[in-house]
């Protein structure tokens, strides 16, 4: 545990810790090398544009895509979400999402960035709604990153083990439904705030929408919103031609948020990430597969993909992705597969 004299003195007894104000450590710590660290190679200073992490997704050959974000993205993200936090002091995100899942990035460094609180569930907490909601209210939990499925599972179970009245949910992975539960849930506490984020693996954070204070307001369909800071997005064409607004089209992202492309995929990695004819010489826009239109006040509205890649539970699922597994099978010659929701959501 990276501490100080005065609170390891707070800390269970026998965890080991590194005193930050100890004499010795200062001494290392000003002992090492100011410049920045170099990559693994000894030749290069590393920056914001080294890799931060790489995470896979599903590909329609059957062969995952390994996501390669650089750091730069990260701080642009982190940067927007401080500047719009209307929070007013201390502040408890639940690290919820797995590491797998990009969100968790955001979870974990935007809240360790600005001196909140990161309250840690074990999985079996985390697999179970009442203890999950019984840990919440211990741990007095504010803010949760959460996929629609699990925000609708949570305001559906609630009743003694409320949520905190002046929770803020930011929601991603999957589209926004609002049903009747989750409108409940935050009837019952007008302080409460649910924020619509969009965007892929690919860009991490694209849009994003505040659903009005007011239940009785809020929109039958909720929009994905707007783009976040030093973002540009554009709905367009086959012919990489912008649309009017109302019409459909295809969404690119270009800006701040890109990834550097897919790992050892140059091929791929050129397919998705195009010459944005809208920048400057040399910049790059994401061909995001996803439908949207903007509305006249400004305004995204998502409209599912152009493709045959669906979201289940916040899992981005490419079918021919399955079929592909399916037919290396000895005695399986073609195979389809399709998403069914005979009830709707599940």
């Amino acid at each position: 545990m990276i501490s100080d004299a005065a609170t390891a003195q707070l800390l269970p007894p026998g965890v080991p810790t590194l005193l930050l104000d100890a004499t010795d450590v200062g001494q290392a710590i000003a002992a090492r090398p100011t410049a920045n660290p170099t990559d693994s190679h000894r030749t290069r200073p590393l920056t914001p544009l080294n890799p931060a992490y790489v995470i896979y997704t599903s590909g329609s050959t059957g062969r995952p895509k390994g996501v390669v974000m650089p750091v730069a993205p990260l701080l642009n993200l982190f940067s927007w979400h401080a500047g719009i936090d209307e929070s007013a002091g201390a502040s408890t995100v639940a690290q919820f999402t797995s590491l797998s899942f990009d969100v968790s990035a955001q979870e974990i460094f935007s809240t360790l960035c600005t001196g909140k609180t990161l309250a840690i569930p074990t999985n079996e907490i985390r697999s179970n709604t009442s203890d999950f909601l019984k840990w919440c209210k211990k741990n007095s939990v504010t803010d949760f990153f959460i996929p629609n499925i699990v925000l609708d599972l949570l305001c559906e179970s609630e009743s003694e083990d409320r949520l905190d009245d002046s929770l803020r949910v930011f929601q991603a992975g999957e589209a926004l439904q609002l049903s009747a539960s989750v409108a409940r849930s935050f009837a019952r506490s007008p302080q409460r705030r649910l924020h619509n984020h969009y965007g892929p693996t690919e860009t991490h954070v694209v849009t994003a929408y505040d659903l009005p204070d007011a239940v009785n307001e809020w929109p039958a369909v909720p929009p994905i919103g707007r783009p976040i800071w030093n973002t540009q997005v554009y709905v367009l064409d086959d012919q990489l031609q912008a649309v009017p607004a109302g019409a459909s089209g295809e969404l690119y992202v270009a800006g701040a948020g890109l990834a550097r492309g897919y790992l050892n995929r140059p091929g791929l990695s050129a397919d998705r990430f195009v010459a944005n004819p809208f920048g400057a010489p040399g910049s790059r826009m994401y061909r995001t597969g996803d439908l949207a239109r903007w509305r006249a006040d400004g305004v995204l509205d998502f409209l599912g993909r152009a493709d045959q890649q669906v979201k289940i539970r916040g899992f981005r699922i490419e079918p021919g992705e399955i079929e592909a597994a399916l037919t290396r099978l000895p005695h399986v010659a073609q195979a389809a597969v399709i998403a069914r929701e005979d009830t709707p959501g599940h």
